[in-house]
C-alpha cells in the first residue's frame, strides 16, 4: 500500500506540472459552470412553478379573502404530492381530462379553458402572488386536511354528490 504512495509522490515531484494545473483550472471552470446551469435552470423551474401557481390562485380565487387564495393554492400543492395528479404544479392546473358526457377534454380548473385570458395585474394579482409563495414555501400552515378538489358554491357538481366537504371558505367548498 505505502509503494504506490511513494511512487505518487515521486511522480508528481518530478513531473511538469504545467498540464496538470491546466487541466484542473479547466475542470474547475466547467463544474463551475454546470453548477451555474443547474442552478440558474432550478430558479427557473421555481419562478415558472410559481407563476403557475400565482395563476390559479388569481383566476380561481381573485375575488376571495386572503383565507380563500390560500386554501386554492393548498389544493393545487395537495394535487401535486397526491400519485392521482401529476407532478408538477403547472402540470397539475394545465391538466386536461376525458369528459365523456361532453366528449371533449375538459381542464380541471376553468379558467385554462379560455384562449384568451386578461393579463393579470394590480393589487389582486400581487395578492394572488404573495398566497402563492407563502403555501409553496410553506410558510402558510396547511389547513384543508389534504383537500384535492373544490367548486364554487353556486354550483352543483355530480362529482361532489356523497361528499363530506372539509372547509367552506368564501365562495369554494373543499373537499378531500
Amino acid at each position: 500500500m505505502s509503494g504506490w504512495w511513494i511512487d505518487a509522490g515521486f511522480f508528481w515531484h518530478t513531473t511538469n506540472k504545467g498540464p496538470w494545473i491546466a487541466t484542473l483550472i479547466v475542470g474547475m471552470g466547467i463544474a463551475t459552470l454546470g453548477a451555474l446551469a443547474y442552478w440558474f435552470e432550478s430558479n427557473s423551474s421555481e419562478k415558472r412553478e410559481l407563476t403557475c401557481l400565482a395563476l390559479n390562485v388569481y383566476y380561481e380565487a381573485r375575488g376571495e379573502s386572503l383565507a380563500g387564495k390560500y386554501a386554492v393554492a393548498e389544493v393545487t400543492m395537495n394535487r401535486v404530492v397526491s400519485p392521482r395528479f401529476p407532478g408538477t404544479v403547472c402540470e397539475v392546473v394545465y391538466e386536461k381530462r376525458w369528459d365523456r358526457l361532453r366528449k371533449r377534454y375538459v381542464g380541471a380548473f376553468s379558467w385554462t379553458e379560455f384562449d384568451v385570458m386578461a393579463h393579470p395585474e394590480g393589487q389582486q394579482w400581487h395578492r394572488a402572488r404573495e398566497a402563492a409563495e407563502a403555501v409553496y414555501f410553506g410558510r402558510q400552515p396547511p389547513q384543508l386536511n389534504g383537500a384535492l378538489h373544490y367548486h364554487a358554491t353556486y354550483i352543483r357538481p355530480s362529482w361532489a354528490r356523497g361528499q363530506q366537504p372539509v372547509a367552506r371558505i368564501g365562495g369554494h367548498v373543499f373537499y378531500e
